[in-house]
């Protein structure tokens, strides 16, 4: 039966917890899934902050509401809604890593190889890879000020904000907000010291997902970043297109296909003449049970 079944059925009585779930990752992003399109019980902070804690709850980056699109949503063809809540209960607008990972349930519900998944940033095309691989596309990625979203004008190619040795960065919007900086030495970054002044910077009226990145060759990057609500992942996909696509516009990159290595695993990153980007990579199932 499809994982997702899993979730709608009732909890066995003697079974601690009230709620089934699905942890999955992409490339070590931990979610957690909830089924939310049949009246589920409610996830208010307090919940979603003990179900992140590994002692506590299951442990995770985010948990992911499988919801009913909305009548919008459903105007445009969308299978359902993704509702990310942050580890600190506060709600994501995106997420590329969990979009592939949620991609991957309802490709399996439905039998589809395509689908549509509506998020507060927007609909997102998925599509079915070879050897559980799953391609999501993202943006259009903005630029101007007001997307990012800046508390004043300000030159977004040369953000002028720095911490450091992070200086010189480039703010954009994937419908989330991220700064990334580009470093000659990688691995002599302390990223857990400098990324939160960044983020915390009130010219960054939303915050920001922090990028540090190295240029490797034409073609490849290296890539790790610190994300909002104050957390240093194993990969960010949204990062991944927001760096080729900053590295581009710098003139660092010879082509449109790049590949990000993280921490956790290496993105392909597929970059669109009208300003979108394809992000390509693996999910994989973690565990299921009650929480």
């Amino acid at each position: 039966m499809p994982l997702t079944d899993f979730l709608s059925m009732p909890v066995p009585r003697g079974v601690p917890g009230r709620r089934p779930f699905i942890k999955m990752h992409g490339l070590r992003n931990y979610f957690v899934f909830i089924e939310q399109r049949y009246g589920n019980l409610s996830l208010p902070p307090a919940e979603i902050i003990r179900i992140c804690d590994a002692h506590e709850g299951v442990g995770a980056e985010q948990v992911i509401a499988i919801e009913a699109p909305s009548a919008e949503g459903l105007r445009h063809g969308a299978y359902a809604f993704m509702r990310i809540h942050n580890i600190d209960g506060t709600e994501a607008e995106a997420c590329g890593n969990a979009t592939r990972c949620m991609a991957h349930l309802m490709f399996e519900e439905s039998g589809r190889d395509t689908l549509l998944i509506e998020t507060l940033g927007g609909l997102l095309q998925c599509a079915k890879g070879d050897r559980g691989q799953v391609s999501v596309t993202l943006g259009p990625i903005r630029t101007d000020w007001q997307s990012v979203p800046l508390a004043h004008d300000a030159d977004t190619a040369h953000l002028p904000i720095s911490c450091g040795p992070l200086k010189d960065g480039v703010a954009l919007s994937l419908g989330n907000p991220h700064v990334v900086f580009f470093v000659p030495d990688f691995d002599a970054i302390d990223i857990p010291a400098v990324a939160p002044v960044i983020a915390a910077d009130p010219l960054l009226t939303e915050g920001a997902n922090v990028g540090v990145a190295q240029v490797i060759d034409g073609h490849t990057l290296r890539l790790q970043v610190w994300e909002r609500p104050g957390i240093l992942t194993e990969a960010c996909g949204t990062g991944a297109c927001a760096a080729s696509f900053a590295a581009r516009k710098r003139g660092y990159l010879t082509s449109d296909t790049v590949t990000v290595n993280l921490p956790g695993g290496t993105l392909r990153i597929d970059l669109l003449a009208d300003g979108r980007a394809i992000k390509t990579g693996p999910v994989a199932f973690c565990c299921c049970g009650y929480v």
